[in-house]
């Protein structure tokens, strides 16, 4: 215990607080150290009143100190419904004292995306991705804290911050190794609901240390800070009363020795069984008698400035109690007076735009339960008017109009949608589900009724698939949905139901809207959605005749309009599931181009058709050979997502196929980087996804490809790369690399058995393309010495295939296979095709594999030298050390 304080009302809460300030202390010391330093991060726990708020006023006073620039912000218990409050609170001082130019300057090409969640621009007119907001967020403070180094940023009361906040903080808590910033953070211990106490526990993980949980004031604390307060004249009874009254939390006592020196009550024991009635006057129902003896214009203030929570200025107050300016002027002076509001305190670094706060949390919380709840409800509607008079727009109405009592009021529910399209468009879209939720129940009227369900799917879309489903059958069961918003909406639906892993009623739903349209653009848009969800299902079977019926379909299309593109696309990565040849596909996905590139409206972020359909013809490119173009659409896929900030699914498939597209041209080093980025962002969107099967399955193909099987072994097994497989098509297929990998870690008979179980699934689908679903090459290899003939017959089809599909690599591929089981000149005439045609495609580890093959078998250092170099700039690492292995034993060599 220290008793020696400077000013003991204002430092009572570090009272054995050593610990704590002493952890501060070191964190300082850390980061001051260089700019080369790591983050670093101080959780602190404990109850109301026990002194967080007081520590990291002192961890402000030491690293201001030091020179370092502290920013700061706290939670508020009414004020958790406002998104991005908490970290506006936080960045905006910095930002919004440059000047806008300089603003964008610093945030880059973040500032369109995180600029309008931190109100320093305006929100675009399309729904921004939450994800992408947050790591604007992230690059944000990464980047202000370059020019601010040191930089420390403190937040109080975390368990009140709102939850994009909590987002946000828990993303940049787990990349403070890559920035100089120390972030010290307090919250209560209490249980905090869903999302925002997985955001809580993830920053606690990301932690130095385990949160230091503080505890209560000792006797003899309580007995020194009651003498350094009322004098040493105080006796040891009333100190310990007054420890006993309080149960040593520090801001009660701080408040009871204040009550003690306003009633000039004497330190001694005789009056010390007064204390426990003056410490009721402090909290709880005290506090409200007392609110009330100040008479009924104080406690009206005092309530509006608890509706109000924040920006409580004494002009919004007056208006709001319908207080005259001056007798609001007294009643503030009134109730800064009785300690229940005072003035911002500079030190706390917090700006806003406000006259007034309330001395605490406790204090602000007790005022507002204490307003009949009746009143509640009306203030929080007339707050909401003055708040949008004074022009801060919808959403920040919005939290008051969700307050108020529903009562067919169709202004409202227009209010409550404007708030949350304003919402979407910051990357807030669990606060815009509360607004159209509280539409629903004034409720709507029912020609608007149908619209707010299909915009409370919107807001649900990406976090709630289930309740998507749920909000669009309602809307399209109800008069109201037509034309365009109609197709829309089962778009959606069927989105959704994929989303969900409900594929089959996706392809349902989507069939038995297009049979009520008459012909036409609408008809044959959903027509095309009916194609593509069934399409990319991986199921058992697919409806009859499909192919033939979208090939007769397609035949009518000439690409003059986005539904006749996705019909040409579609047949287009049919043809190439089914093996029919290549040059067909090509010709078919070129014509879905506008002069060699998207249509408009056909576009990466445009939301009419999704991104499936443009990875299929990405795809088509892909696995044609024509890898140019593939690439091309891979990369402008990754621009736009990285452009427009979306960060979450879109952006991991976007990285997923851009390996894909390393992986396929043979650039296995630039594949891993780009399938590891693409599989960190699809655990952040969820594991068993189709994204995150693509990562996972890509990556460990590569990683097979460079020979590092040990590797590939542990992703698969930590990622789950195991039955059951996802109820969509993935590329390559999955039962094909996992095969492979079996068979690379020795269990051959495993191996076989997925192989087998890879050619009835593709047997089923009609899928019969050997370079999409490549497993019978792999499993003639496997069968080689336990069934040569079986494994000649799957060589023969295998080629028959690759023939009749057209392309370099394929045959190529074919060729390698049917060399693999022959031997003497036979395999090397063979081994020296397959080098022709694979050395002719743009998949240069396939022909590093066989150049090096042909050079065992042709005895040819030559092949050899050429194959080791091919192999090394692939990043192939297991071929180059066989061609190592053949060179340096160099018998027979020529």
């Amino acid at each position: 215990m220290t008793e020696v304080r400077p000013t003991a009302a204002a430092s009572a809460s570090l009272w054995e607080r050593d610990e704590e300030v002493a952890a501060v202390t070191r964190a300082l010391d850390s980061l001051c150290a260089d700019r080369s330093s790591s983050g670093g991060l101080l959780v602190f726990r404990g109850e109301a009143g026990l002194g967080k708020t007081a520590l990291l006023a002192e961890t402000r006073r030491l690293a201001e100190a030091r020179g370092c620039t502290v920013w700061s912000a706290r939670g508020g218990e009414t004020l958790r419904s406002v998104p991005f409050n908490v970290v506006r609170q936080l960045l905006q001082p910095a930002l919004v004292s440059m000047l806008p130019e300089e603003a964008r300057e610093y945030l880059g090409d973040w500032y369109d995306i995180a600029g309008p969640a931190l109100g320093i621009a305006d929100p675009g007119d399309r729904q921004a991705d939450p994800q992408g907001v947050c790591d604007g967020l992230v690059a944000a403070v990464r980047r202000l804290s370059r020019r601010d180094w040191p930089l420390v940023l403190l937040i109080d009361d975390a368990h009140w911050a709102d939850q994009e906040t909590l987002h946000w903080l828990a993303a940049f808590a787990e990349r403070l190794d890559e920035m100089s910033v120390l972030v010290v953070v307090t919250r209560r211990p209490d249980d905090v609901p869903g999302a925002s106490a997985r955001h809580l526990d993830t920053v606690a993980a990301a932690a130095a240390g385990p949160a230091t949980t503080l505890s209560a004031l000792t006797p003899d604390a309580t007995a020194g800070l009651t003498r350094a307060t009322l004098g040493a004249h105080a006796d040891a009874a009333f100190c310990r009363e007054v420890w006993a009254v309080t149960a040593g939390n520090p801001y009660e006592t701080v408040e009871l020795l204040a009550k003690v020196q306003d009633s000039e009550l004497e330190p001694v024991e005789a009056r010390a069984g007064e204390l426990r009635e003056l410490n009721r006057s402090a909290r709880g129902g005290g506090l409200v008698a007392r609110l009330e003896e100040l008479g009924i214009d104080a406690t009206r203030f005092a309530w509006a400035a608890a509706i109000l929570g924040t920006g409580i200025s004494v002009d919004l107050v007056a208006k709001l109690a319908t207080l005259k300016p001056g007798e609001a002027r007294r009643c503030a002076e009134l109730l800064r007076t009785a300690r229940i509001l005072t003035a911002p305190d500079p030190a706390t670094g917090r700006s806003g735009d406000g006259d007034l706060e309330f001395v605490h949390p406790l204090i602000a919380t007790a005022v507002y339960n204490s307003i009949p709840d009746a009143l509640r409800t009306a203030m929080h509607g007339i707050a909401a008017r003055i708040v949008t008079d004074e022009g801060h727009g919808a959403a920040a109405a919005a939290r008051h109009l969700i307050e108020v009592h529903p009562d067919d009021d169709e202004e409202l529910v227009g209010q409550l949608r404007e708030a949350a399209r304003e919402h979407l468009a910051v990357g807030a879209p669990d606060a815009a589900r509360r607004c159209l939720e509280r539409a629903l129940k004034e409720p709507p009227r029912p020609d608007s009724h149908p619209h707010v369900l299909y915009e409370l799917a919107e807001a649900t879309f990406l976090t709630a698939p289930a309740r998507t489903i749920g909000h669009l059958r309602t809307a399209l069961g109800m008069p109201g949905l037509d034309g365009d918003q109609r197709v829309d909406a089962v778009f959606r639906l069927s989105q959704a139901l994929l989303h969900n892993d409900q594929l089959e009623e996706a392809v349902r739903t989507v069939e038995a809207e297009a049979a009520r349209l008459q012909p036409g653009p609408a008809r044959m848009r959903l027509q095309a959605v009916h194609f593509m969800w069934e399409g990319i299902h991986a199921g058992e079977a697919t409806s009859p005749g499909r192919s033939q019926r979208l090939a007769d379909l397609a035949s009518t299309c000439t690409g003059r309009d986005n539904s006749e593109r996705a019909l040409l696309i579609l047949r287009g990565f049919d043809a190439l599931m089914h093996g029919e040849n290549a040059e067909e596909v090509v010709e078919l996905c070129d014509r879905a181009l506008v002069n060699g590139r998207l249509a408009p409206g056909l576009g990466w972020t445009d939301t009419e058709w999704g991104i499936e359909l443009l990875l299929m013809l990405a795809n088509a490119y892909a696995f044609t050979d024509r890898l140019d173009r593939a690439e091309s659409l891979y990369n402008e896929a990754l621009r736009a997502y990285e452009t427009a900030g979306w960060s979450g699914g879109h952006l991991a498939l976007a990285h997923a196929y851009v390996g894909l597209g390393h992986r396929r041209r043979g650039r296995l080093t630039d594949a891993e980087a780009s399938l590891r980025e693409s599989l960190r962002l699809a655990e952040r969107v969820g594991r068993g996804l189709p994204l995150y099967w693509s990562a996972t399955c890509n990556l460990v193909d590569t990683l097979l490809a460079r020979g590092r099987v040990e590797e590939a072994w542990e992703v698969a097994e930590r990622h789950g790369f195991a039955p059951p497989y996802p109820s969509t098509i993935v590329l390559p297929d999955p039962r094909s690399v996992r095969g492979r990998l079996l068979l690379a870690v020795g269990r051959t008979k495993d191996g076989i058995n997925e192989l087998e179980a890879a050619e009835k699934a593709a047997a089923a689908r009609g899928h019969h393309n050997p370079v999409l679903v490549p497993w019978a090459a792999d499993l003639a290899r496997a069968l080689r010495t336990e069934d040569p003939d079986r494994a000649a017959r799957l060589a023969v089809d295998v080629r028959r295939r690759a023939e009749r599909f057209g392309t370099d690599t394929a045959i190529g591929e074919a060729l390698r296979c049917a060399a693999a089981l022959e031997t003497g000149q036979r395999a090397v005439r063979l081994a020296a095709q397959a080098v022709t045609y694979l050395e002719a495609s743009p998949c240069q580890y396939e022909h590093a594999a066989a150049r090096i093959e042909y050079g065992i078998a042709a005895r040819s250092m030559t092949d050899l030298d050429r194959g080791l170099d091919l192999a090394l700039s692939c990043g192939a690492d297991g071929l180059a050390a066989r061609a190592r292995a053949e060179l340096e034993t160099g018998a027979g060599l020529r």
